[in-house]
C-alpha cells in the first residue's frame, strides 16, 4: 500500500505519484492515466483506456463474424 497526500496545485487539488508507482503503471511524464470506478466501490488507476478495450472487443467480434469477407476485400 502506498499512502498519498492530497496537495494544492494552483486552484486544483492533486496527488504526486512516487517513482515506483509510475514505473509499475508503465507510464511517464505527460502520459494519460485513467481513474476508473471499481465494482466494489473504490477506484482503480490504470494507464489503459477502458473505452478503448470495449471498442476493441466489438472490433474483434466484427472481424470474427466477417473473416471471409475481409479476407476477400484484402486481396
Amino acid at each position: 500500500m502506498v499512502e498519498l497526500k492530497v496537495r494544492r496545485f494552483g486552484n486544483s487539488l492533486g496527488v504526486v505519484l512516487p517513482k515506483e508507482v509510475i514505473s509499475r503503471l508503465h507510464t511517464d511524464d505527460g502520459q494519460p492515466l485513467f481513474l476508473v470506478e471499481a465494482p466494489e466501490g473504490g477506484y482503480r488507476l490504470t494507464p489503459y483506456d477502458p473505452s478503448f478495450e470495449q471498442k476493441m472487443e466489438k472490433a474483434e467480434d466484427i472481424i470474427s463474424r466477417y473473416r471471409n469477407t475481409l479476407h476477400v476485400l484484402a486481396k
